[in-house]
């Protein structure tokens, strides 16, 4: 996503509900662009602590949290990640899907054509109309793998 899309977003979704736009938000928010990742809250946080370590979690939180009423990112609960909520980004990006190692946790993001036009399909032959969707792939990463941890399967 481009930088000012994301800063144009959050600005005026802040402009809307009449709060401000703080230093801290500011960093929290070009922080979390540039990371282009799927971070937990705890993560960022880590990553903002860098910069700035007078910012507390609690702004990290509640700025995570602003920048999802606003659609700049949306909250993602995986599966087998162990409970935690990861944040990614959502303007100017399209719909994707996911795979997911279950023994690291690492992320990768799946576009693919085939897939939503089976997805598509799957939604006219029984009858549903689409309002969303998300697909997420459990299995162990190459990098796992090659560790010993997991089976190679068929699935």
């Amino acid at each position: 996503m481009a930088k000012n899309e994301a800063h144009a977003s959050i600005e005026s979704y802040l402009a809307a509900k009449n709060l401000k736009h703080s230093r801290p938000r500011q960093e929290i928010i070009d922080t979390f662009i540039k990371a282009d990742s799927h971070l937990t809250a705890e993560e960022l946080y880590h990553l903002v602590k860098k910069k700035n370590p007078k910012i507390g979690f609690a702004t990290v939180y509640r700025t995570l949290k602003l920048m999802c009423e606003s659609g700049l990112c949306k909250e993602l609960k995986f599966e087998k990640s162990g409970d935690c909520t990861r944040y990614e980004i959502l303007k100017g990006r399209e719909h994707h899907d996911h795979l997911i190692c279950t023994h690291c946790g690492t992320v990768v993001e799946v576009f693919d054509a085939e897939l939503e036009r089976m997805q598509n399909r799957l939604f006219k032959l029984h009858d549903f109309y689409p309002q969303s969707h998300r697909l997420e792939l459990y299995g162990t990463c190459k990098t796992c793998r090659k560790r010993g941890r997991g089976k190679v399967s068929g699935g």
